[in-house]
């Protein structure tokens, strides 16, 4: 038996990775990593068949190539998956792993072939239709003429949230991830808060969403209560964690 790990290029990866979509059927946080050759690719190898493929990207800056964040094997080689990992490590030298707890597949060679594992994010996916009211609130597209608030935290969206003439809040969806997933984002003017305008806001952000032939899905901070609780109640639930570990040496 002989498994190696080819460092190559994205096109000679992509039948492969399309196999990984597939099987999980759920929002990549990294997918862009690819697309903007932001990671290097690997072809992993038994007795020359190609059976899989590893990525490996920068956990803190773009040029260090330091971290595995996507690795998959087909269903038939699968039970070897954890000597081909390590062929991957050997030829990447990679020091980390970086997953999403639902790609179980690598959370699960984290938990085998890491240390120190942590979490910092947290990845929500689409459960219910929330049916929030707020008098007086108008939803809408934003227009060239509006006054925005300072965004401290997120980009200033497509849609925003209107009361007494105002902008209370604004927030959108991205699309640079696998379809049929988009990202989606808000914020709230900070003097109205707590009043369930960001909520009001994801839940209709969520149907244009739809409109536009693509999936709701969302992320935040683990230690951003506040917009965990919003999400919840606009009709998310939690789906996993983004983990780090650092591979044994």
């Amino acid at each position: 038996m002989k498994l190696s790990a080819i460092k190559t290029n994205l096109q000679e990866i992509l039948p492969l990775r399309n196999l990984f979509l597939q099987e999980n059927n759920f929002q990549i946080r990294y997918n862009a990593q690819h697309e903007r050759g932001w990671s290097d690719s690997y072809l992993i190898t038994h007795n020359e068949e190609k059976i899989g493929y590893g990525a490996v990207a920068g956990k803190d800056k773009i040029p260090d190539r330091d971290s595995v964040f996507e690795f998959y094997i087909i269903p038939s080689f699968r039970k070897l998956a954890s000597p081909a990992f390590l062929e991957l490590i050997y030829a990447s030298k990679a020091s980390y792993i970086i997953c999403q707890s639902n790609d179980l597949l690598l959370s699960s060679l984290l938990f085998e072939f890491t240390q120190n594992i942590n979490a910092d994010t947290i990845l929500l996916q689409e459960d219910f239709t929330s049916s929030i009211s707020i008098e007086n609130i108008i939803f809408r597209k934003r227009s060239d003429n509006d006054i925005v608030f300072e965004h401290k935290a997120e980009p200033v969206g497509d849609y925003v949230l209107e009361l007494n003439k105002e902008v209370v809040a604004t927030g959108g969806f991205l699309l640079h991830y696998n379809m049929p997933f988009a990202d989606l984002y808000m914020e709230v003017r900070e003097d109205c808060r707590r009043k369930g305008f960001g909520s009001y806001l994801i839940q209709e952000i969520k149907k244009q969403c739809y409109l536009a032939g693509r999936v709701p899905a969302a992320r935040t901070g683990l230690d951003n209560i506040a917009s965990r609780k919003t999400l919840l109640k606009a009709g998310f639930k939690i789906a996993g964690f983004m983990l780090l570990g650092s591979i044994k040496k």
